[in-house]
């Protein structure tokens, strides 16, 4: 069960995952052994499964992102999916409902890398078609 102050916790934590144990304590009114086996409960119980890198607007708006509708024969899901996942560029991956079964949302550096990555995904053993939507603009992101 999640306390009100974990949910203080990964809040704070969301926000900046690189907060001292000192900081994080002295934000929730908190002594610095709570905070830690509040931390290590959260790790241990699969709420917090690890800490990442958030990248910075300049990096990200250097970056051209977009979302790929998948359609793929139903006999070799589980192997595209796998394939799917050992590709880099592929941020997230979603299975669907609809005419296609996954949208893959996926980063390259630039337009021409896009389409390299967009042939890679097509090519993949499994895979039936794509459709692809360049992303013009982020309008808030949470």
């Amino acid at each position: 069960m999640i306390t009100s102050q974990d949910e203080k916790l990964l809040s704070i934590l969301k926000t900046n995952a690189r907060a001292s144990i000192s900081d994080l304590a002295r934000m929730l009114n908190l002594s610095r052994s709570t905070v830690q086996s509040r931390m290590l409960k959260l790790e241990e119980t699969g709420v917090i499964k690890g800490y990442s890198v958030d990248y910075g607007e300049d990096y990200l708006t250097s970056m051209v992102s977009a979302h790929v509708s998948i359609k793929v024969m139903q006999k070799l899901t589980t192997k595209t999916n796998l394939e799917l996942k050992q590709i880099d560029a592929i941020s997230q991956l979603y299975a669907i409902s609809g005419e296609f079964d996954l949208i893959a949302v996926v980063q390259a550096q630039n337009l021409e890398k896009l389409s390299h990555l967009l042939d890679d995904i097509g090519n993949l053993d499994g895979v039936e078609r794509t459709t692809s939507s360049v992303i013009l603009e982020t309008k808030f992101k949470r």
